[in-house]
């Protein structure tokens, strides 16, 4: 007798700069580039990604920005192992609807902590949503 299972699909991973991140992976997160002290991520909103209102929820908005200034930190320290946040202050501007782009930027690189912060566009390149973090190199 034959096995009725399906044959599992195995759907490739996205690479984030050198990392694994199930969870970028799962919202559709699509790394652009992360050199020298600045990054670019982008993603397309999908309902599930939404509040009330129909806008971008804003805890979705918030790993966007927090992952952009990681990325950013990680670039300008050529750091292959991760940056753990210390802190991070967000401020929303404006509606984040249709596609999200998230551009992060090192604003002092130290030894050990890097200072950096983050802008969330839309399709009009306004910003939507800033912040701005502190983090540490995973040793």
């Amino acid at each position: 007798m034959s096995s009725s299972n399906p044959t599992p699909q195995i759907q490739a991973r996205t690479s984030f700069f050198g990392l694994d991140i199930p969870f970028l992976d799962h919202l559709g997160v699509v790394p652009e580039y992360a050199e020298n002290g600045k990054s670019r991520i982008s993603l397309v909103l999908k309902p599930e990604f939404t509040n009330s209102f129909q806008v971008a929820h804003g805890g979705l908005v918030m790993t966007l920005l927090d992952f952009a200034m990681a990325a950013a930190a990680r670039s300008a320290a050529k750091h292959p192992l991760g940056v753990i946040t210390i802190d991070m202050t967000t401020s929303f501007l404006r509606p984040s609807v249709g596609s999200i782009v998230v551009e992060g930027s090192v604003l002092k690189a130290g030894k050990t902590v890097n200072y950096c912060e983050a802008v969330v566009l839309n399709d009009a390149g306004e910003i939507t949503a800033k912040a701005s973090g502190t983090f540490i190199l995973r040793k």
